[in-house]
Order: structure tokens, then sequence, then C-alpha cells
């Protein structure tokens, strides 16, 4: 896979689970201050939109919304 695919695949992983806990952009926003990260919601469409996110904020966010298991795909 192309990088623009791996940053896809990111993206949609995480807004799947996003969706998932019915976490909206403002609520991921209060949820990542309590773990002292400062990021307002038009920051976090943002990233998330272009998908060119840090390996970083993708774990922070998971951290955020509380997912210990991730799956990479169905199969």
């Amino acid at each position: 896979m192309a990088d623009t695919e791996w940053s896809e695949k990111a993206k949609a992983l995480l807004k799947a689970e996003l969706k998932r806990r019915n976490v909206g952009y403002r609520e991921l926003a209060e949820k990542l201050e309590t773990l002292g990260i400062r990021e307002t919601e038009r920051n976090i469409a943002n990233k998330i939109s272009r998908g060119g996110f840090t390996a970083a904020f993708l774990l922070q966010c998971l951290t955020a919304i509380d997912c210990h298991v991730l799956r990479l795909s169905d199969g």
C-alpha cells in the first residue's frame, strides 16, 4: 500500500471508533483535555480530515475514548 492508503486506513479506523462510541469532535476535545492534551474541535476535525496525523495523536484519541482493543481488519 502507498502512504496515502495507510493514512486513509488510519483515518477510517479512528472515525469508526469515534462513531462506535458516539463521540463527536467536541467531546473528543474535552476527553483529550482531561489527559492534558489541548486540541480544539476544529484542529481535531482538520487532522482527521487530512488523515495525516501522528501515531501519538491516534493513541491519544484511542486512550481518551477508552478504546483498548482495535481491529485492523475483519479478516
